[in-house]
């Protein structure tokens, strides 16, 4: 064989395999999102045995400063399931929150703490990472805007970096309630109404920093979309998301992502997706959800388009920009993972 012709079939040889090897990545599964925000799915990720480690309807995650993926649902069995990100159950515990709902996460020099909510018990607990709980906040009562406990229902807190924490009311009275480090009550915004600075479904709070100004985006998951409040509850923008009723609002890096319930209104079950918005809260991608369209810089209703899920309720974004999605209400599945391709 002469130079040329070895050097020929090499070449050939080495684009078949080039060849193999993207097939084999393309195979790998369908891919799912648009605009570079694409992952792939693993319904399978949790690794815990359902019989020992059971789940009913798995709320809300976060991920800690070990890595550690911690579930929190309302099954009194196990409130708190830990993993790692492959998957493989770490640690669990709690048994005291039969409506856990809301799962924040907070560093306090350098200790960090649990928020969690509980819509049963209408309360708000601040725990360690291994349950004990150090702080119980019940309903207002003195501050006028609640005639009983059972009103107040918080489904999500966000925590500054002083320590004051806000509590969304999100299946209550519909306030967002400002909090001292250590408990004490400072103020509150919002309620219930038709007034754009009002909410409905206000179920999810977070702290937004993209821009260096703190404020407050609180999800109106009735009205489908978010809304900006300044630190001390004035209205400033309201992040319009036609048919897409959300839960609350995820930040990491530039992006916010969201899960969204139901579509295109929440009388029409089991037709949830997850959204993901840019720097400029536009919406960039959906993951089984119509591909985002945006006429004349009005973004178009959106609604499930692909059935990957029933009803996320959560979505946790880890340090590698994977995707851990909790369902409510779904058939008591663990959490799907998504990987960024």
């Amino acid at each position: 064989m002469n130079r040329r012709k070895f050097i020929q079939n090499t070449a050939c040889a080495s684009a078949g395999l080039l060849i193999t090897k993207d097939l084999f990545a393309v195979n790998k599964g369908p891919v799912y999102g648009h605009n570079g925000m694409k992952y792939t799915l693993d319904t399978q990720w949790s690794r815990s045995d359902s019989v020992k480690y059971p789940v009913n309807d798995c709320h809300e995650m976060v991920q800690d400063n070990k890595g550690r993926i911690i579930l929190l649902t309302n099954e009194t069995k196990n409130n708190i399931l830990i993993y790692n990100k492959s998957g493989k159950l770490l640690d669990s515990w709690g048994h005291e929150f039969p409506g856990g709902h809301g799962l924040s996460i907070a560093d306090e020099n350098g200790t960090q703490f649990l928020y969690i909510t509980d819509t049963n018990k209408h309360q708000v607990y601040k725990t360690t990472m291994d349950g004990r709980v150090l702080l119980t906040i019940n309903a207002p009562l003195d501050a006028g805007i609640y005639k009983k406990s059972e009103e107040f229902v918080p489904t999500e807190v966000a925590v500054d970096t002083n320590g004051d924490f806000f509590i969304a009311d999100g299946y209550g009275a519909q306030y967002v309630l400002h909090y001292s480090h250590d408990g004490k009550l400072k103020g509150y915004f919002g309620g219930r109404g038709k007034d754009d600075e009002n909410l409905d479904n206000a179920h999810g709070i977070v702290i937004d920093r993209r821009t260096g100004t703190p404020s407050l985006l609180v999800t109106d998951r009735t009205r489908t979309c978010f809304k900006r409040f300044s630190m001390d509850g004035k209205l400033e923008e309201i992040i319009k998301l036609p048919g897409a009723c959300v839960c609350r609002p995820v930040i990491k890096n530039d992006h916010l992502y969201a899960a969204v319930l139901r579509s295109p209104n929440l009388n029409n079950a089991g037709s949830g997706f997850i959204t993901i918005l840019d720097k400029n809260n536009k919406v960039v991608s959906n993951i089984g959800g119509t591909e985002p369209q945006y006429i004349n810089d009005q973004l178009q209703t959106m609604t499930q388009s692909e059935k990957i899920f029933v009803h996320p309720h959560d979505v946790c974004v880890d340090d590698d920009e994977n995707l851990y999605v909790a369902q409510w209400a779904s058939g008591k599945v663990y959490p799907y993972k998504f990987k960024r391709v």
